[in-house]
C-alpha cells in the first residue's frame, strides 16, 4: 500500500510508457476480444440450459453446437463466395 502511495505522490507514474493504441480498452482488437468472452459465456449458458433445462445429454449439446457451426460455415462460405462472384 505504501509504495503504491508513494508511486502517486512522487509522480513516478509520468515514466511509465502509454498503452499502444492496439492494447486500449476501445480498440477494435480489445473490442474483438471481449465479444469472443461474451460469445464463450453464451455458449456455455446455452449449453446449461440444454443440459439442465431440458435434460439433453451432454453429448446431444455438442451435437447441437457441431451442427450449428457446420451451419454457419456453410452460410458463411455461401455469402463470401456470392460476394466474391465477378
Amino acid at each position: 500500500k505504501a509504495a503504491f502511495i508513494n508511486f502517486i505522490s512522487d509522480e513516478e507514474w509520468k515514466s511509465i510508457e502509454p498503452v499502444s493504441s492496439w492494447f486500449g480498452p476501445s480498440s477494435f482488437l480489445m473490442s474483438s476480444m471481449s465479444a469472443l468472452f461474451k460469445l464463450s459465456m453464451w455458449i456455455r449458458h446455452a449449453h446449461g440450459y440444454l443440459t439442465e433445462n431440458l435434460g439433453i445429454p451432454v453429448w446431444g449439446s455438442y451435437a447441437v453446437f457441431g451442427l450449428a457451426t457446420l451451419f454457419l460455415g456453410m452460410v458463411l462460405g455461401l455469402v463470401s463466395a456470392v460476394l466474391g462472384a465477378d
